[in-house]
């Protein structure tokens, strides 16, 4: 009987609707990173369109972009930079149109230059094309002569 009440008297203290709260999300095991800046505009009636956001880790991003020709595709231009972990910082810039996208960034491989003398093979090459465009064909000549051709 003193056990009973015992539980009686621990179940009438406890607050009554207390729930478990329920842990914050962590997003993958990281801290969450504010968004420090976000700005969008558009796309408008003519299709023009802009943005920019930029975190608390040092990460930005911008762009712009409007309808071109006349078929109205959107050639757009922006860029985008962020902190490597070592300190160092990243930045890229791009234009996107009829050209092509073409992004710009002294992170970004290029290639070799090449040897002088492939750049004077390719001089030859180019002067000999030249040439030709100016002369007539050369005669046809028959590979097998001694075979005789029905027609």
């Amino acid at each position: 009987k003193a056990v009973i009440c015992a539980l009686l008297a621990v179940a009438a203290a406890a607050p009554q609707g207390y729930r478990v709260p329920t842990p914050a999300p962590t997003y993958g095991g990281g801290p969450v990173v504010p968004i420090l800046v976000d700005d969008r505009q558009g796309p408008d009636q003519f299709g023009n369109y802009n943005f920019n956001f930029e975190t608390g880790d040092g990460i930005s991003r911008q762009e712009q972009g409007r309808p071109q020709g006349e078929l109205g595709a959107v050639a757009s231009q922006g860029g985008w930079s962020f902190t490597f972990p070592d300190g160092s910082p990243a930045v890229f810039s791009f234009v996107a149109d009829g050209a092509g996208y073409q992004p710009q960034s002294d992170l970004l491989p290029t290639p070799h230059p090449l040897p002088a003398h492939a750049i004077a093979q390719i001089e030859k090459a180019r002067q000999e094309d030249a040439l030709g465009a100016n002369r007539p064909p050369p005669p046809r000549q028959e590979l097998w002569p001694s075979i005789r051709r029905f027609t």
